[in-house]
């Protein structure tokens, strides 16, 4: 192996311990985090407040389907870190085990035990033996859905036919009065659903479920402020000058987001004239996260160059007005499905797809590396410019 590999190597295993580290949370960030998921705060609200990616935020939840796990306990019974403590004492000073025992008010056997499955009588450390024990400690309780294949088939057979968990529930009582092995709570149906560790019921039933969420939300939760499904003061694309639709005078962009795995997204912006994209990182999809995100971006340009902005009629944008006023650029929006009317940044977004797949986490990311991307892709020679590249033309137009 040269230099070069091992540089490499080593380079490539720095950078999963600190990833490692980032997607850890000690007890009081996982207290708190859960703490603000049951008020309802959203998972951009949560990251921000954390200082983490969303997309962290968002495997977290999802890992537990966004129920918050059931707080352990330790048993009585069970030895205490202190227990082992004094037993790691005790054979440090070469006490017999039945003293050791005595001391801690346990039977010999227990002691004995306790020091034979930890390495033995040279090598017992009490918190690696206390570590070691609370994790052999998990006994997660099988649901019925995965120990009953009939029950399991009826209810995967009933949510493909679009019912409810409580529609199946309460229909499972009536088909089958007295048979507690052929029932089932709607609630464990959801939580089958959203634990997909459970391993009972297939990811893709959650598609059926009318509300459309992949985990559960808090009662709590709630969308004022943001306003979904229109955008308040909406310009219409219609209303937008006729100098934007020929391309002849540059400035005008178009807008839009690609998505990744874990709730991460990238904002893309591609001028009309001259086909030039920038790319934005996103710390999230919240309205005012993308909106000062966008801005920050745009005011980089000369000011002849940031005419108007054109965007679908996602939420993402409804501060649009706060845009705006930062940049000086008009914003208009598309008609409800219809992605054509921005042709330009859709299909930008599907050539970005070479660099960044489908299905790919995008908050790992950083800025710089979306410029070298966006660099690399203005440097392509487009067939609709006469095989010229965009970054070309881009600086043919700067004053």
């Amino acid at each position: 192996m040269n230099a070069t590999t091992s540089r490499g190597e080593a380079k490539k295993h720095l950078t999963l311990m600190v990833t490692k580290r980032r997607m850890e949370f000690s007890p009081r960030e996982r207290a708190a985090l859960w703490q603000r998921w049951k008020e309802g705060d959203s998972v951009s609200a949560i990251a921000r407040a954390m200082e983490r990616a969303p997309g962290t935020i968002h495997t977290f939840l999802t890992a537990s389907g966004g129920i918050v796990p059931r707080p352990r306990h330790r048993s009585r019974r069970s030895l205490s870190l202190v227990e082992r403590e004094e037993i790691s004492r005790g054979l440090s000073a070469g006490l017999s085990i039945r003293a050791i025992a005595r001391g801690i008010g346990r039977a010999p056997s227990t002691a004995s035990r306790e020091v034979a499955r930890n390495q033995g009588r040279n090598r017992y450390r009490a918190t690696s033996a206390d570590t070691h024990a609370w994790s052999k400690a998990r006994r997660p309780k099988t649901c019925r859905l995965a120990t009953s294949d009939g029950l399991r088939d009826i209810v995967a057979e009933k949510l493909g036919f679009d019912w409810s968990p409580e529609q199946i529930a309460g229909w499972l009582k009536i088909r089958f009065p007295g048979d507690s092995a052929m029932q089932v709570s709607h609630e464990t149906i959801y939580r089958t659903l959203f634990i997909q560790t459970r391993g009972a019921l297939r990811g893709e039933l959650v598609k059926h479920l009318r509300s459309g969420r992949v985990m559960r939300r808090s009662r709590h939760a709630s969308t004022a402020g943001q306003p979904r499904g229109q955008i308040i003061d909406a310009v219409s694309i219609r209303e937008r000058p006729a100098e934007v639709e020929d391309r002849a005078v540059p400035g005008h962009w178009e807008g839009d987001m690609i998505s990744g795995s874990a709730n991460t997204h990238i904002g893309t912006l591609v001028e009309r004239h001259s086909r030039l994209t920038l790319l934005v990182k996103l710390p999230g999809k919240d309205a005012p996260t993308v909106a000062k995100a966008i801005a920050r971006k745009i005011v980089q340009l000369p000011a002849d160059l940031r005419r108007t902005l054109t965007w679908d009629r996602g939420p993402e944008m409804a501060q649009h007005r706060a845009l705006s006023v930062a940049t000086d650029v008009k914003v208009y929006f598309c008609d409800p499905q219809s992605p054509w009317q921005r042709g330009t940044n859709e299909n930008t977004n599907r050539l970005l797809r070479q660099y960044f797949p489908k299905k790919t986490p995008l908050g790992c990311f950083s800025q710089s590396h979306l410029n070298a991307v966006a660099r690399r892709l203005n440097e392509r020679p487009r067939k609709t410019l006469g095989f010229r590249t965009p970054a070309d033309l881009f600086e043919q137009m700067l004053p």
